[in-house]
């Protein structure tokens, strides 16, 4: 996996993991703002990469504290899971509009790194079972590749099984 370098498109996602010296790579496809699968869906189908190596990040307000999960796209957050992986009671989906002013990223677009408020952060455990996986870079259309043992340290996140499979 090749070092990204700098370039004047990065964003807070890649800036950080520039700054920490992570190797990375980035992979953008064209989003399709009619795609009716979800974003993290569009994104494995448009690289060509399995949905259990495709994380999507959520935020969750867990007992009144904005919390961040990271689970693949092919499963969806148990809520109760997160709740006591973060050491809570009681977790319900965040305001979109409080996770896009607190991340500083859009919905589709909020990546787990280079966020405006560092976030406590839970990985689901699926994570550790691969070499690469790919959370978004910051942006619709652009994802990052990078180890999950990178992502984990450079969130400062816990890893517990937080996800579900869909169905």
């Amino acid at each position: 996996m090749a070092k990204k370098t700098k370039t004047s498109g990065g964003t807070p996602a890649t800036v950080a993991l520039e700054r920490a010296g992570a190797p990375f790579t980035v992979h953008a496809y064209e989003h399709d703002p009619a795609a009716a699968l979800s974003y993290g869906e569009e994104a494995a189908q448009a690289l060509g990469t399995a949905p259990e190596r495709v994380f999507k990040t959520l935020v969750a307000d867990v007992d009144g504290s904005l919390t961040v999960a990271v689970v693949p796209v092919a499963g969806s957050l148990d809520l109760k899971a997160l709740a006591s992986a973060a050491g809570g009671k009681r977790a319900a989906m965040a305001d979109p509009a409080a996770a896009e002013r607190t991340t500083g990223y859009v919905l589709g677009g909020i990546s787990p790194l280079g966020q405006r408020k560092r976030l406590r952060t839970v990985v689901d455990a699926t994570a550790l079972d691969h070499d690469t996986v790919f959370v978004s870079a910051g942006r619709r259309g652009l994802e990052v590749e990078l180890a999950p043992g990178d992502l984990v340290a450079l969130t400062g996140a816990v890893t517990a099984p937080i996800a579900r499979a869909k169905g």
